[in-house]
């Protein structure tokens, strides 16, 4: 399906198949590619005019296989399969066309469950290419009205840049790097700080203020901070590829293309995921950490993508920025390795290809080799603390990115109730806040929950249940409304699980975030009713609401 045009190095996906899915010209919120808290973005976000419930309609004939409602990702959102080897998504919808919306419905009455994922077949729901399918939102993890519209290949399910495939996009801007930093290539990202260069445009290239860059490294890794936007938009996008160049040779290209969501996570070994910690910044590295497994994305030397200094000479660096519709930036720079000493890194390492054990008489854990993308110095330590049922352990640093979760194994400093048993939960501190997870007895005195952050963590009691909050008075006549809200919220883990009834008999709640809501149905006629919503949290403590109105 796929061929490659060594003029462009764009892929020969079909252009011009699929349309605007909506009526209103495109502007971009976002693109693929772009660097997200964990993943990369997967499509395109294509703006609304800042309202909801504009017409969506299908990209190219095909039919409807799958509609999905979660309270975060995507929120509403179809699936359409074409038959030319491709599926559509379109998501943060606020709602379906009249027979989908029925048949979701439908469904959750059936299963008593707000959340689905159902997959169709071709005669249920075939569409025409322009036909509507829904009405565009603002549901699931979304922060404004918009439209999140992918591409994906239907066999691999792996989502592709929707622009690359001609839609009807206007952009003649070219990227805009900010900030190039230098990586010590000897040595795991964990254990610097990149030097990092500003840039300002001079002529047709951007540079940093001085043309010769001094580096205590041999061996270099080159980042880039850059920014892309398009005509009519003020969003800030991503490029599509970044090569570097040094004496005119090709070290490494990075195309952001076909990732797909079983590995997306690899953003945090792609990007500088300590430095974004640390200032918010989106380093980019166009050289791949040991432990990176989307090769798919690289075209690399035998360095890794990195730059051999080790002569001593004064070496000409290019890189070289692109966009999809192939707007072109050139930063330039010479480098050179000032014949520093190599330093040595003595520390007790955890190694990315490696099993790593920790053990202490009350923290212990095991890490599998496939968890680290680099190796990183652990350190460990304790704080008194009075209010939990353990001290606090500093495990590891918060800076350091994990691709998997693993078992961690705490003991408390005191005996645990046996009717407190099932109401210990692992609490995580970021510095800025702190949020739990429910554990589990795991005998002889432990308590372990599968984590996927380092940093600190310590034993605390949860018997409380979700706070349930009406957002309109009890007893109020909503004979005109369309709608009755609720925000729930659990304090130290999350709402596992909720229901609301209406005179005893079940009714769909649905949950954006933490606000929930029911839209009146046949369900609730004229007259005087109750309502029961009851909600649960990760460690089974439960609160009931009862509220009553006039329909």
């Amino acid at each position: 399906m796929m061929a490659y045009s060594q003029k462009t190095a764009k892929p020969a996906y079909p252009q011009n198949y699929f349309r605007n899915p909506l009526d209103i010209p495109i502007l971009l919120a976002g693109n693929f590619g772009e660097c997200r808290p964990g993943h990369f973005h997967s499509g395109t976000d294509i703006k609304t005019n800042g309202r909801e419930n504009l017409p969506v309609h299908a990209a190219a004939e095909g039919y409807i296989s799958r509609i999905k409602t979660e309270p975060g990702g995507f929120g509403h959102a179809l699936y359409v399969t074409h038959p030319n080897g491709y599926t559509t998504l379109y998501a943060h919808l606020n709602h379906f066309v009249a027979p989908v919306q029925a048949y979701l419905r439908k469904k959750q009455y059936e299963k008593q469950q707000w959340n689905l994922d159902i997959e169709l077949t071709p005669d249920q729901f075939p569409v025409k290419k322009g036909e509507q399918i829904a009405w565009s939102g603002n549901t699931g993890a979304s922060t404004a009205p918009h439209l999140h519209f992918e591409i994906r290949n239907t066999n691999s399910e792996h989502p592709l840049n929707p622009e690359l495939f001609g839609l009807p996009i206007q952009d003649n801007i070219a990227p805009v790097p900010t900030t190039v930093a230098i990586y010590d290539m000897n040595h795991s990202i964990y254990f610097q700080s990149p030097r990092e260069y500003q840039l300002r445009k001079k002529g047709s290239n951007y540079v940093p203020m001085r043309d010769t860059l001094l580096t205590d490294y041999n061996s270099a890794g080159i980042g880039i901070q850059a920014t892309d936007r398009m005509n009519g938009s003020a969003n800030a996008l991503t490029f599509y590829t970044a090569s570097v160049y040094m004496d005119g040779e090709l070290c490494s290209t990075v195309t952001l293309d076909d990732i797909g969501y079983d590995e997306t996570r690899y953003v945090n070994a792609y990007a500088d995921y300590s430095r974004h910690k640390q200032s918010g910044k989106w380093i980019q590295c166009l050289f791949e950490l040991p432990g990176n497994q989307l090769d798919r994305i690289y075209t690399l030397n035998n360095m890794r993508g990195g730059l051999n200094l080790k002569d001593g000479a004064v070496h000409k660096v290019r890189i070289e920025l692109t966009d999809d519709r192939q707007n072109k930036s050139n930063v330039a720079f010479y480098l050179r390795y000032n014949g520093a000493p190599q330093r040595d890194t003595t520390c007790n390492i955890f190694h990315w290809a490696e099993q790593n054990v920790f053990e202490h008489p009350n923290v212990k854990f095991k890490m599998d080799k496939d968890v680290l993308y680099d190796n990183f110095c652990f350190k460990f330590s304790s704080q008194p603390y009075g209010f939990g049922y353990s001290d606090k352990y500093a495990i590891g640093s918060a800076n350091i990115p994990l691709h998997k979760s693993f078992d961690l194994y705490i003991k408390p400093r005191k005996p645990i109730p046996f009717d407190m048993s099932s109401k210990v939960v692992f609490v995580y501190v970021d510095g800025e806040h702190e949020e739990g997870t429910a554990a589990i007895d795991a005998g002889e005195g432990w308590y372990k929950a599968a984590v996927r952050n380092l940093g600190t963590w310590y034993l605390a009691e949860d018997n409380q249940g979700p706070v349930i909050t009406p957002q309109q008075k009890n007893g109020d006549n909503f004979a005109k409304a369309a709608r009755l809200g609720f925000t729930i919220k659990d304090e130290i883990t999350s709402v596992k699980k909720f229901k609301a009834e209406i005179d005893g008999n079940w009714v769909c709640l649905e949950q954006h975030g933490s606000n929930f809501f029911y839209e009146f149905d046949e369900h609730c006629g004229p007259g005087k009713h109750e309502m029961t919503i009851t909600a649960s949290d990760e460690n089974d403590n439960q609160q009931t609401l009862q509220f009553t109105f006039n329909k």
